[in-house]
């Protein structure tokens, strides 16, 4: 009887191993930074949703509270939203890798795991420069656009990754 569930076992315990060192490994990068403020990964992509804001026509300014480990955002002379270490998305790329992983089929794992983190890094972008839009235009939107719409977004984004994978890559042999 164990035998029939072999290939799921594997693909879970592969699935919860990586999932574990990913997750370990950003620990021990978050902790190796704690002193520094806001970690250098996030304050890139604050730097970045900065730029694209101000490319937008949103003039934004950024203000770093190291001691909160936290950057402000400014839009338009205003504060709109504060980024913490949870909004850089590594958590959400840390669980398609394992995923992707999981179902690992050679060097096209490799290609596809980049292009999908590509994508999710620029749907994370666009995420936060939405919702600073939002904040700056509309804010009694604000909360649902942060709690529901965006995160539709950016999870739907990893799932429909996720079956990208599983159907045209993952299955294909057995499919064929």
């Amino acid at each position: 009887m164990l035998k029939d569930f072999k290939p799921v076992l594997g693909i879970l315990l592969r699935f919860i191993i990586i999932y574990l060192v990913l997750l370990f490994a950003y620990q021990f990068y978050l902790n190796a930074n704690k002193d520094s403020g806001l970690d250098p990964f996030s304050r890139i992509i604050a730097n970045q949703v900065n730029a694209i804001q101000n490319v937008l026509g949103y003039p934004s300014q950024l203000y770093n509270d190291v001691r909160n480990e936290q950057v402000w955002f400014y839009v338009k002379k205003q504060y709109v939203t504060r980024m913490v270490e949870g909004c850089n998305a590594i958590s959400i790329m840390i669980l398609f890798v394992s995923f992707v992983f999981a179902f690992y089929k050679g060097s096209k794992t490799f290609v596809f795991i980049l292009a999908g983190l590509v994508l999710l890094y620029i749907m994370n972008l666009l995420r936060i420069v939405g919702l600073n839009i939002v904040m700056a235009e509309h804010k009694e939107y604000g909360k649902m656009f942060h709690d529901f719409v965006f995160p539709a977004i950016i999870y739907g984004s990893v799932v429909l990754l996720w079956l990208i994978w599983i159907k045209f890559f993952a299955l294909k042999h057995e499919n064929s």
